[in-house]
């Protein structure tokens, strides 16, 4: 009998790649998603190498308060003469970071509940999505704020929050996805010959949730970028003296009448990343599913 049914357990038609251009040639190829891969390793890397590139501790303060640009201050000083190229860097890992870290813990949590109600359904799905539903039914950035404002600012408790933010949107998006798989015949064919439920999922349900994964995580990022700025802007975010694009934003805010550049420097920082985090999003949709690759004509 298992000799008649195993020519049934098909690989999905997600794990047949090999015909397929490679990834990063297709969004280089993409004149867009170009761009968007430009901006995110540049801003990467500037947040990497921060302490190198840095020409002055962002910290240390001076007598030139809001300086225009010049060849002390490439970019300018702020109203307490800190060097806003140091801090739009150093604020560049603060923002990445926190990011990357919300990001990654609200997917991987966000994956788990949402293949756990999609895959077992039953008492599982009745609970979890309903639960996602509410979560996702409050505005994103009023929900980070009301975390926020219950436990303090500070660093650790903004992860937190924004990661509470960010778990419905990967557990719907995966939810759907194991629903779909789950009544495939080759799904239906593996749990015929005995496969376990850990092996089903791993090697049909998974597979087939990683193109809107990896869409949802790069979209994500722009997204946790603008809220922990926004955050930040409203001095619950990450706390000073550590420089953050939105504390930079709110403290140069009174100034500028005085001068632009303390609001003008990490205003730019934070459209050029969103922008860039966008477009690579916007990418990666297209390149990962061939129903959508050539319909834009980029």
């Amino acid at each position: 009998m298992v000799t008649e049914i195993a020519p049934a357990v098909a690989p999905p038609p997600v794990a047949r790649h090999g015909g397929r251009p490679h990834l990063l040639r297709v969004i280089l190829k993409d004149r867009i998603g170009a761009v968007g891969v430009v901006i995110v390793v540049v801003m990467t890397l500037a947040a990497v190498f921060a302490p190198v590139l840095a020409p002055y501790d962002p910290t240390a303060m001076s007598s030139q308060r809001l300086a225009p640009p010049s060849g002390t201050f490439l970019l300018g000083a702020d109203e307490a003469g800190r060097d806003l190229l140091s801090r739009a860097l150093y604020g560049a890992r603060t923002s990445l970071t926190v990011s990357l870290i919300v990001v990654f813990c609200a997917g991987v949590i966000g994956v788990v509940l949402g293949l756990l109600a999609g895959f077992y359904r039953g008492v599982l799905d009745g609970v979890i999505t309903p639960a996602m539903d509410v979560l996702f039914s409050f505005p994103t950035l009023l929900l980070a704020l009301a975390v926020v404002a219950a436990r303090g600012p500070g660093t650790e408790n903004l992860i937190l929050a924004l990661v509470i933010v960010f778990i419905p949107s990967f557990a719907r998006i995966v939810r759907g996805t194991a629903l779909s798989v789950s009544k495939e015949p080759y799904v239906e064919s593996g749990h015929a010959i005995g496969l376990s439920h850990a092996r089903i999922i791993f090697k049909y349900v998974l597979p087939n949730s990683v193109a809107p994964i990896a869409v949802q995580f790069t979209t994500s990022l722009a997204y946790a970028i603008l809220i922990e700025a926004s955050l930040g802007y409203l001095g619950l975010g990450v706390q000073p003296p550590q420089p953050s694009w939105g504390s930079m934003l709110s403290s140069g805010k009174a100034f500028m009448e005085l001068s632009l550049w303390p609001s003008l420097v990490p205003g730019i920082c934070i459209m050029i990343t969103v922008l860039g985090f966008n477009l690579l999003g916007d990418t990666f949709r297209d390149a990962l599913d061939p129903r959508l690759r050539g319909r834009s004509g980029r």
